[in-house]
């Protein structure tokens, strides 16, 4: 079994690393792969090569990387705390909120005439987003201190959701054009607005995220065996509800905020994982995860840019047939 998840590590590893070099590689300008290389590694090239792999398509690669081991990491913690094998990155309604910031900062701010407003205009959309997706984490968790049904806390969350999206309805149809095709693009999901100074405030907040999320490897191994087992194992359940609470907004959160929702990256990429790799145990399921996640990404991306799509329409052509073979064939999915 050791040598088996080894030898799967190390190609999902070095696939990784091509699907990496490959994303750099394929853009709207064709660049041989030896002036790609030149420039990552500092060697002759001219400027305009250096800009377009360092400043455009490496950044995108980064953030793709990223992107897949944030998603998919909420999506198993989401999946692990609720024991649903449907729950996904999302499920809270981190997306939700973010897309209601969002609204309000493209929607809602022209109706009302205050997007001129000097703190208005500086939030932007990414911030925004992150701190709709933030007030409903804080609501999520002033709830879990009320609510110990994990399942309640669920539908509260679906509950949260539906609301959000009615609301957003109201300002779509009440919105001009313009503003409203700026909310549906960036609804649409896009690595291409990142840059790198972007990348220097979201790489520490996934790495906190991914750090919060190990810290729970033990407990979410308990957790499978239930709530109840749990508690008679000396596990905290409300310490460990807020820890993956946090660590979802951080990871999903941040994610939406600077890329609009990317779907069925979290909700496939740990079933994936289950399957490869046949065990349920975190400590493998965590690395397993964030590598099958980041391929799936870096695929997305790379499809994307070639047929000029949404990365957001990619990623669910990819995920949706995963996730029905896997609940079709696999009864018991968290096992």
């Amino acid at each position: 079994m050791a040598r088996r998840s080894t030898i799967l590590f190390t190609t999902l590893t070095i696939a990784t690393a091509a699907l990496f070099i490959l994303d750099i590689v394929v853009g709207s300008v064709n660049l041989p792969l030896g002036k790609v290389i030149a420039a990552l590694f500092g060697g002759q090239s001219d400027p305009l090569t250096r800009s377009i792999v360092l400043d455009i398509r490496l950044v995108k690669a980064i953030m793709a990387l990223l992107s897949g081991v944030a998603l998919s990491l909420s999506g198993l913690q989401m999946q692990t705390l609720f024991r649903n094998p449907l729950a996904g990155p999302y499920t809270l309604g981190v997306s939700a909120g973010a897309s209601f910031g969002v609204a309000l900062f493209l929607l809602g701010a022209p109706l009302l005439a205050i997007n001129t407003h000097a703190i208005i205009s500086s939030l932007g959309t990414a911030g925004a987003a992150w701190i709709g997706a933030a007030a409903i984490l804080m609501l999520i968790i002033a709830l879990s201190k009320r609510i110990k049904d994990i399942m309640v806390i669920l539908i509260l969350g679906m509950m949260l959701s539906s609301a959000i999206s009615a609301v957003i309805e109201i300002l779509q149809y009440l919105s001009d054009e313009a503003a409203l095709k700026s909310f549906v693009v960036w609804s649409m999901g896009s690595l291409a607005d990142v840059t790198m100074s972007h990348l220097s405030l979201i790489a520490p907040v996934i790495i906190l995220g991914v750090i919060l999320a190990v810290s729970t490897t033990k407990s979410l191994n308990v957790l499978l065996l239930g709530e109840q087992y749990a508690q008679t194992s000396g596990i905290n359940i409300a310490r460990v509800r807020r820890i993956v609470f946090i660590s979802t907004t951080l990871l999903a959160g941040t994610i939406t905020a600077f890329c609009g929702p990317i779907g069925f990256v979290g909700l496939a990429a740990p079933h994936i994982a289950r399957m490869l790799f046949a065990s349920a145990d975190h400590r493998i399921l965590i690395p397993a995860s964030a590598i099958i996640g980041a391929i799936m990404m870096l695929c997305g991306d790379i499809i994307s840019k070639a047929l000029m799509l949404p990365i957001n329409t990619i990623t669910a052509l990819m995920g949706i047939p995963v996730v029905i073979y896997i609940v079709t064939r696999n009864r018991n999915l968290m096992q």
